[in-house]
């Protein structure tokens, strides 16, 4: 029951933030948020892994330390097109155009 609970239960979270991403297609902030969700559900994943198979959690701390900085580099992205376009609706720009 316990392991069931262990596994289910994040592999439900990720499903779920995969369904939103896949359905909120409006604007950039939305989606940066479900993929940081994701990869939260990631780590606790990974986490759980690595704690019942009794290694170390230095890949966890490495694994947190890279979804951080992708975090990062995807909030400059949206503060750069928000400067450029005025706003983070797909609709409003053309992604093929420099």
């Amino acid at each position: 029951m316990l392991m069931s609970l262990y596994w289910g239960l994040p592999c439900f979270l990720f499903l779920s933030g995969i369904i939103v991403f896949v359905s909120n297609r409006k604007h950039l902030l939305s989606m940066l948020l479900s993929l940081e969700y994701i990869v939260l559900n990631l780590f606790f994943l990974l986490f759980i892994f690595l704690n019942l198979m009794d290694y170390s959690s230095f890949f966890s701390m490495l694994f947190l330390t890279f979804s951080v900085c992708e975090g990062a580099l995807g909030l400059s992205i949206l503060v750069s097109m928000i400067r450029t376009h005025g706003n983070d609706y797909f609709q409003s720009f053309n992604i093929l155009q420099c």
